[in-house]
């Protein structure tokens, strides 16, 4: 892959805007042009739950122009990434490491870092190429991961942990925090529950994060997409899928026989309507 200088000219604007930019920067492939960029951080010892919470939230963004922005660390950074390429998202990598094939870090995520690049995302770094991570260099690239976003969502966070250093750059940058409630028996939930206690948008479900962004919402886009073609059973629902939803759970809310239910299904899919990803059923 190759390692090129990023001209200053080409920085994202919300990176310069902060109080201490980066004085150069390395990349690997391309910064998406798109409406929103968010980072999503959390822990790197996550839970299940934590797992499934980031996963479902940024499935629900798909078809939304938001470009995940996320550390290419162990944990919660890599899950992030993950969902946003399942989702079709574009995603940006910002390691605590240089960008050299010898010394990005960590080595199992290198093969993840191939698939940023080649799905139309980036992968940014201020250290040299043939930086080695240090205990430092993790904090200061957090303050990039918050410069260049709009907002950050932290899933799961002890209190004292890294993600809570970049949700501190967030706050004094003016950015947004978002956050995930979580069972108050668990570490991971400190967190997040004191940026509650501070001000931070709780976020349990994917409209949250597109509201809060100040994007359309999925339900005034239908609004402008044209289905006169549709039947009415096909209006119907499309009405239904304002959120991805199972078959099962089609099926129940449509109160139809399941052959018809399949078949309207099956139609929509040939037609490019919607698609099954994961289990759920979406508009495209």
């Amino acid at each position: 892959m190759e390692i090129r200088d990023l001209p200053k000219k080409d920085f994202p604007p919300l990176l310069l805007e902060i109080n201490d930019p980066p004085k150069s920067l390395r990349i690997i492939g391309k910064l998406p042009k798109t409406e929103k960029y968010l980072c999503v951080v959390g822990s790197r010892k996550y839970s299940e739950y934590g797992k499934n919470v980031c996963e479902k939230l940024i499935e629900g963004l798909r078809g939304y122009s938001i470009t995940i922005v996320s550390g290419l660390a162990l944990g919660m950074d890599a899950i992030a990434h993950r969902a946003a390429l399942k989702a079709g998202l574009k995603t940006v990598g910002v390691p605590g490491s240089g960008l050299g094939e010898k010394t990005i870090y960590p080595t199992t995520n290198r093969n993840l870092a191939n698939e940023i690049v080649e799905s139309g995302g980036a992968l940014i770094s201020e250290f040299p190429d043939d930086f080695r991570p240090h205990l430092y260099s993790f904090g200061q690239r957090n303050r990039i991961m918050a410069g260049i976003s709009d907002a950050t969502l932290i899933i799961e966070a002890e209190l004292k942990s890294g993600t809570l250093i970049t949700s501190k750059y967030a706050t004094e940058y003016n950015r947004d925090v978002f956050t995930v409630p979580n069972s108050i028996f668990s570490k991971t939930s400190e967190g997040p529950h004191m940026l509650l206690r501070l001000g931070a948008t709780p976020i349990t479900q994917s409209s949250d994060i597109v509201t809060a962004l100040g994007l359309r919402p999925r339900d005034e886009l239908l609004q402008i997409r044209d289905y006169s073609d549709c039947s009415t059973d096909e209006r119907e629902l499309i009405e239904i899928l304002k959120e991805p939803l199972s078959r099962d759970e089609i099926i129940r809310r449509l109160g139809k026989p399941v052959y018809a239910t399949q078949t309207i299904i099956a139609t929509m899919e040939i037609k490019g309507l919607i698609e099954e990803v994961m289990g759920e059923i979406h508009i495209k």
